[in-house]
């Protein structure tokens, strides 16, 4: 049974609950008031975030401030900042992206977050988590605007991989992303369709070189402007001892 960590009590009312997505959700409108990188950070959040977290939703976004969000020092990212409830990450050359700052769950969790392609033609979200003591990134457009899966799984990045499909994306349109760790599989969806479902004994997993600043966890985009809102993890109870694999014991 999962117990929802109410942060609305830490961090103060305002907190944007995790949405749907759909074409007729308002796409980003500039706004005057644009909150820069150094806001402060959000100590509450990343204290109920780690190892021994128990078994419960945090928000990683409260809508305001970057928190323990920090901008990813890509060399050449354009500017990172919160406007009217979101993380506007703008084109770069190449690459922009955020990458927590605090402690995280390696094993035994999702994450998910909603993500807009405001503009440009290529990944909007490359969503980089933990694997055990490596990450892998969850590539959302790719490649020309519509590459999607894992990258890299032994070696081979999404574009080359078992894990690679196609998918047709919007730009000012959000789409629900979700990824599920568990010891023995990688599962990611975006809007309730299953991209990946990725069987993990005995193969190398890793990122690619070029996204490597946003482990262990980070979010990034290419070439290409982006919005995110709804970041939000949950630990999933750790499964019976009898279930693990001699990898975890």
């Amino acid at each position: 049974m999962r117990y929802r960590i109410v942060l609305a009590l830490l961090l103060g009312a305002g907190l944007v609950g995790c949405g749907s997505s759909g074409p007729d959700d308002d796409a980003n409108t500039p706004a005057s008031d644009d909150r820069m990188a150094d806001a402060p950070d959000t100590p509450a959040v990343a204290a109920l975030i780690g190892p021994e977290m128990a078994p419960g939703e945090v928000s990683l976004f409260d809508g305001s401030t970057l928190g323990s969000w920090a901008v990813t020092d890509f060399g050449g990212q354009g500017k990172v900042y919160v406007q009217d409830g979101q993380i506007i990450m703008e084109m770069g050359n190449d690459l922009t992206g955020i990458t927590w700052s605090g402690p995280v769950v390696r094993m035994n969790y999702e994450i998910s977050l909603d993500a807009m392609r405001v503009e440009g033609n290529d990944f909007f979200c490359g969503l980089t988590f933990p694997v055990r003591d490596s990450s892998v990134t969850f590539v959302v457009g790719g490649w020309g605007g519509g590459v999607c899966g894992i990258s890299c799984v032994n070696y081979y990045d999404a574009s080359e991989n078992e894990t690679s499909c196609y998918e047709e994306f919007h730009s000012g349109r959000w789409y629900h992303i979700r990824a599920r760790i568990t010891p023995d599989k990688i599962v990611c969806w975006i809007d309730g369709k299953t991209i990946v479902d990725l069987e993990t004994a005995g193969k190398k997993l890793d990122v690619r070189l070029e996204v490597e600043e946003s482990k262990p966890l980070g979010v990034a985009c290419w070439r290409t402007k982006s919005a995110l809102r709804n970041i939000q993890l949950v630990k999933l109870p750790d499964p019976p001892a009898g279930d693990l694999d001699e990898s975890e014991m």
